[in-house]
C-alpha cells in the first residue's frame, strides 16, 4: 500500500510508492517496436483493464489504471498526526491516458483535432475521479523524455486522484482574495510585456516574469475560467492551438518536458491554467539548499524563442 508523509514542520508532502521502481524503462533499450510497446494496439492484453476508449477496435485514444500506481483506493485517506508525524494512506486512482495508437508519434505531432480530444478527455476523467469518495483533487500531467521523467517512449499523460489538495494548488488558490483576481491582472500585465508569446481571441501564454525553468510557458483564458467545463468549443480550440503551437517549438529543440493543468478545486474561484515546464537544466545544490532557482534563460529571451525572433 502507497502511503502519504508530511514533512515535519513544512507543507511538503511526498509519496512513499516502493511498486513504482518496477515500472518498465523502455527509453534506455534498443529494441523497442510496437511488438513490444505495452501501449500499442494489440497488446491491450498488457494494459490493467480499460476505462475507456476513444473510437471503437481502432482506437484514437484509450485510459486505463496505471500497472504501477502511486496511489491505491485502499487504506485510511485521513491525515492522522502523532509526535510531528503526519501520513495517511496516498489514496485514489492512477490512471494513464494513451493519446495516440501510434508509437512513432509524440505529442507535438498530433493534429489540433486531436489535441482537442485529450483535452476532452481530461475534462471528463477530472468530472468522474471528482466523484470519488475522499478525492479532493485529480492531477493531470504529462512527462516527456527522459529528464521529464517518462519511463515509457509512447506518448500518454498521467491521472491521479488525490485525498489532499496540493500545497501548490492551496497556494494558487490564495491569489483570488477580496474577490478579485490576481492571474486575471497578471494578464492584464503580460499581455503589453515582452514575455508574451502566443495570443489568440480568447488565449494567452507568457513566459512567467519568475520563471524557473529554461523556456517555461504560462497558458490562460482571458476569461475567469475555473475548470475545463467553463470552456466553450471555440475556447477549447484556441486553447488546443496554442498548446500544440509551443509544443512544436519544443520540438524543434528536441526539448523533454513536463506539462500540467491546474483547475479550481471545489467551492474555490482560481483561475484555470496550464504550466509547461521544459527540463533542459538539472536542479543541483543552489536549488536544493534554498529553493530558488538558477534560471539560466531570462523569460524574455524565451518569448522571443517560442516568437521565432532568435
Amino acid at each position: 500500500m502507497t502511503e502519504l508523509r508530511k514533512d515535519y514542520f513544512l507543507e511538503r508532502w511526498v509519496i512513499i510508492a516502493p511498486g513504482r521502481s518496477k515500472r518498465p524503462v523502455e527509453l534506455v533499450k534498443k529494441d523497442y517496436s510496437s511488438k513490444t510497446c505495452l501501449f500499442c494496439p494489440g497488446n491491450e492484453h498488457l494494459t490493467p483493464k480499460e476505462i475507456g476508449r476513444i473510437g471503437g477496435k481502432k482506437w484514437q485514444m484509450r485510459w486505463f489504471s496505471n500497472k504501477f500506481p502511486a496511489v491505491e483506493e485502499a487504506g485510511n485517506p485521513s491525515v492522522k498526526k502523532k509526535n510531528q508525524l503526519a501520513h495517511a494512506a496516498a489514496y485514489g486512482s492512477h490512471e494513464i491516458i494513451a493519446e495516440t495508437p501510434s508509437s512513432k508519434k509524440q505529442l507535438w505531432d498530433l493534429k489540433n483535432t486531436e489535441i482537442i480530444t485529450l483535452l476532452k478527455v481530461f475534462n471528463n476523467r477530472i468530472s468522474e475521479l471528482e466523484k470519488k469518495k475522499h478525492v479532493k483533487y485529480v492531477v493531470v500531467a504529462k512527462n516527456h523524455g527522459r529528464e521529464g521523467g517518462a519511463s515509457l517512449k509512447h506518448s500518454h499523460t498521467q491521472v491521479i486522484s488525490m485525498n489532499i489538495l496540493p500545497p501548490v494548488i492551496k497556494e494558487e488558490v490564495s491569489a483570488y482574495a477580496n474577490g478579485k483576481c490576481n492571474y486575471c491582472k497578471v494578464i492584464s500585465i503580460e499581455k503589453k510585456s515582452a514575455r508574451k508569446c502566443f495570443e489568440n481571441k480568447s488565449i494567452i501564454a507568457f513566459a512567467p516574469y519568475a520563471s524557473r525553468f529554461n523556456y517555461e510557458l504560462w497558458i490562460l483564458p482571458k476569461k475567469h475560467h475555473k475548470k475545463l467545463s467553463d470552456f466553450s468549443e471555440q475556447e477549447l480550440k484556441d486553447l488546443s492551438a496554442i498548446l500544440l503551437k509551443a509544443l512544436k517549438k519544443l520540438k524543434k529543440i528536441n526539448a523533454p518536458y513536463n506539462y500540467y493543468i491546474h483547475y479550481s478545486p471545489a467551492n474555490k474561484n482560481m483561475h484555470f491554467h496550464i504550466e509547461l515546464t521544459p527540463r533542459l537544466a538539472t536542479w543541483a545544490g543552489i536549488e536544493l539548499s534554498s529553493g530558488i532557482t538558477v534560471n539560466s534563460v531570462s523569460p524574455e529571451k524565451a518569448a522571443r524563442f517560442y516568437r521565432g525572433k532568435q
